[in-house]
């Protein structure tokens, strides 16, 4: 868990993926793309070689630049070959027993797979493998999947793993390493992301395209939703082997998950961001003297707002970006202090004016509250917020760490309470049909939605097996989502 102050009113980072095919320092590049995907998990991190005769496996709590980049860490992954992740758990399920990559030795041979998302129906799969024999040594929802290849009676490592990942529910973007090959999977509906690069003629899957940057790797494509590409001496291979549906992308990546200098899904981040602003001043304008973002996350929206409604933009609170997810809180004097440690307003900028706060999203709204309160003493006459996405009033259940529905300020209060509740003179959401224009769609279809969108709209785009039932509600307390 997030021990930062009021790190539970976040919505926290999901996971991130990374490999690399036939690269002499194979685990290095590992983990320079990894820390470039830090922002997408900063619980643990695991990578996993291979060196042509057998594999390496090293996991470690904490940031990738406090771990993996010492030389003893490396010097212990050998191999031209390595896939790597990092996380952040969604449902629970901390310590390094669920630090991925998960490796196992199956009939066919070794194979370790890293997994960006939540399966749905882990669960239900997981108690029907253990009737049946299957010992977990995990509570992460990933291990199911090496299960299932393990107990596929299908002939060849492929198909095994294609018969593994169709009887899964959710989300899933995963790389995989065999001793011959690595894998990239999406689901069907492409609710994570997953790109496809070339690094001098080495092949690279990643979450997002600021890995391939950090290395000056050359982006090739998105992997498809429900596509396999299967990367061997021999060259990529793409396969599609289930059911197409529609794509659901998540559209939360674009609010805040994925990095602003990521492109994702033809889109680039950043552009999106300052289009949601536009969209925001052009919905929710209101008389104001200055535009403040909550950074970092809401920084560009702020950007696009202030010049749609013509307004001065100006860092009005002012990050430390040195304080650890492991902050000591001794007393609890100290702990009603926290704000302060990540955030302080920049007086000058602020007092006697009217402010329009810009930040991404409210969840339990306890931050929202201190961050106000912190403007209004910095002098400020007015305080407006504009939030840029639509009230997030449902709980995801795809590899997003979100509290219970009943602990999100939007599922129990309407806007006018909200605003009460976090006193704002005013409070206005980004709407459902501005955000899908923001990221270039006309408006949201009601028939056939363009984005996974749920967690604002309740709309959920895959069966939600494993939440039917009392018992298993309890169950999933226990069982450790991938992120």
């Amino acid at each position: 868990m997030d021990e930062t102050p009021f790190g539970d009113d976040t919505l926290h980072e999901e996971c991130g993926v990374f490999g690399i095919f036939q690269r002499a320092d194979a685990a290095a590049v590992v983990t320079l793309g990894l820390h470039a995907l830090q922002h997408r998990g900063q619980e643990a991190a695991g990578i996993v070689s291979h060196d042509g005769a057998q594999f390496h496996v090293e996991r470690h709590a904490g940031l990738i630049g406090d771990t993996f980049t010492k030389a003893a860490v490396l010097e212990r992954l050998p191999g031209t070959a390595a896939i790597g992740h990092t996380r952040y758990a969604t449902t629970g399920g901390g310590g390094l027993r669920n630090v991925q990559p998960f490796f196992a030795e199956l009939s066919a041979g070794g194979f370790a797979v890293a997994h960006n998302g939540n399966i749905t129906n882990a669960l239900t799969v997981q108690r029907e493998l253990q009737r049946r024999g299957s010992i977990f040594s995990s509570t992460s929802d990933t291990e199911t999947i090496l299960h299932l290849v393990a107990t596929s009676g299908a002939r060849m490592f492929v198909d095994k793993l294609i018969d593994a990942l169709s009887r899964l529910e959710g989300a899933f973007s995963l790389v995989g390493l065999s001793s011959s090959s690595m894998i990239g999977v999406r689901d069907p509906l492409g609710i994570r992301p997953l790109v496809l690069g070339e690094f001098e003629g080495a092949p690279i899957l990643a979450s997002e395209t600021c890995a391939l940057d950090i290395i000056g790797a050359e982006f090739v494509r998105d992997i498809e939703p429900g596509e396999m590409v299967v990367i061997t001496e021999s060259g990529v291979e793409s396969i599609f082997p289930f059911q197409a549906r529609r794509r659901r992308f998540c559209i939360f990546e674009y609010v805040y998950f994925a990095r602003p200098d990521s492109n994702v899904e033809g889109r680039n981040v950043y552009d999106i961001r300052k289009k949601i602003g536009i969209e925001l001043a052009r919905e929710s304008h209101v008389d104001a003297d200055v535009v403040v973002p909550v950074p970092d996350s809401g920084v560009p929206a702020a950007i696009g707002y202030g010049q749609e409604a013509a307004l001065p933009f100006e860092l009005g609170i002012i990050r430390n970006h040195y304080v650890g997810r492991t902050f000591i809180q001794p007393t609890d004097s100290i702990r009603h202090m926290g704000v302060k440690l990540k955030h302080n307003a920049n007086r000058s900028m602020i007092e006697g004016k009217r402010v329009v706060l810009v930040d991404d999203s409210i969840v339990r709204g306890t931050t929202s509250q201190k961050i106000v309160q912190m403007v209004r003493e910095a002098g400020a006459s007015e305080v407006h917020m504009r939030i840029a996405s639509p009230p997030t009033s449902a709980s995801c259940f795809y590899g997003v760490d979100t509290p219970e529905k009943a602990k999100l300020l939007a599922s129990r209060m309407s806007i006018a309470e909200m605003a009460d509740f976090i006193q704002v003179d005013s409070l206005a959401f980004l709407s459902i049909d501005g955000l899908y224009r923001a990221c270039g769609e006309a408006g949201r279809s009601k028939i056939s939605p363009q984005f996974c969108d749920a967690c604002f709209t309740g709309d959920y785009p895959t069966s939600l097996t494993d939440q039917d039932g009392a018992d298993n509600v309890r169950q999933l307390s226990l069982l450790g989502g991938a992120g």
